[in-house]
């Protein structure tokens, strides 16, 4: 069955009143996506609107891991993700078992994992964090308890500095934040010299040493809104220029290109879903989460304790 844009749109409003269905977007969506969504977040924001939604089904436009969260958050609801190989570079980065075995060398060690990952490693987890809250987790704990960081070295790298901690790291990193290109975020502050760098702190650490400011997608998008400039260099994912252009139209934001072809730096994860997936997973409500019972009770306690330090 085919729909215009406008009729799709259409049919989707449609589905998600009769059945009851909210939808949740990250700021890496596509535009389109993002415009037709609930609520639209953040990982710390998606998680803590997942644990907090009152609807029977939730409909997930991110990637796995993300809607694997808001099951385990809600293990009694219908999670549904439109495209079931929308996975993530950073999640698949850390393979459980191996995680499991480099656990065992540091068995005085905590762990803290960074909420991209899979339900597996959240369950191998004494406490998740966020890009937003990774610091502050971190600080919670006391200066000589010993801490292994997964699975995104380059955050902690970038927590280590901030707080001091020699926090052991596993070797993972996001793709799309980790090549960013140290030459074209140089020629484009050349090129712009009245814009700002701002960063993820995913990225690695020569990207972040110049940035002007560094923050989670959320703490970005926040910035543009309040600081004074008038154009920014955007180390991050092409998809939060959407917002960023809806709150700021009158800046310009530039994003760091993946290559010379290219004025992007798209996740192809990110970018799977598409506005007809969205309906047929709202109309036939499949793909599913399915996740066991004792993995959802390990993985979330990790969660919850995150939400509790995290939570006014």
């Amino acid at each position: 069955m085919n729909f215009s844009s406008e009729k799709l749109i259409q049919e989707i409003k449609r589905l998600q009143k009769e059945k009851k269905a909210i939808i949740l977007a990250h700021f890496y969506q596509l535009p389109e996506i993002q415009d037709i969504a609930d609520f639209i977040g953040d990982s710390l924001a998606l998680t803590q609107f997942a644990e907090n939604t009152s609807a029977g089904i939730i409909l997930f436009a991110g990637v796995n891991f993300m809607a694997e969260t808001a099951k385990i958050l809600n293990p009694e609801k219908k999670v549904l993700i439109p495209d079931p190989e929308a996975g993530c570079s950073l999640a698949d980065s850390c393979p459980p078992k191996e995680f499991q075995l480099f656990r065992e060398k540091y068995p005085d060690h905590i762990v803290v994992s960074y909420i991209n990952c899979s339900a597996e490693i959240k369950a191998l987890s004494d406490i998740i964090c966020t890009s937003s809250n990774a610091v502050s987790i971190v600080e919670s704990f006391p200066k000589n308890q010993k801490i292994i960081f997964a699975p995104d070295r380059n955050l902690g790298n970038y927590v280590n500095g901030i707080t001091g901690r020699k926090m052991v790291l596993w070797d993972g990193s996001c793709e799309i934040h980790d090549t960013i290109s140290t030459e074209s975020v140089i020629n484009l502050k050349i090129k712009y010299p009245d814009a700002k760098l701002i960063a993820h702190p995913e990225c690695k650490a020569v990207i972040l040493e110049m940035a002007d400011f560094i923050g989670s997608t959320t703490s970005l998008l926040k910035f543009t809104q309040t600081d004074s400039s008038r154009k920014y260099i955007v180390a991050t994912e092409t998809g939060i220029l959407h917002a960023m252009k809806k709150a700021s139209p009158e800046k310009e934001f530039l994003i760091v290109p993946i290559n010379k072809t290219c004025a992007c730096n798209d996740c192809p994860f990110m970018k799977m879903n598409t506005l007809e997936k969205i309906h047929l997973a709202l109309r036939d409500e499949k793909p599913e989460i399915i996740l066991s019972n004792e993995l959802m009770h390990k993985a979330r306690r990790p969660i919850q304790k995150m939400l509790e330090t995290s939570n006014p």
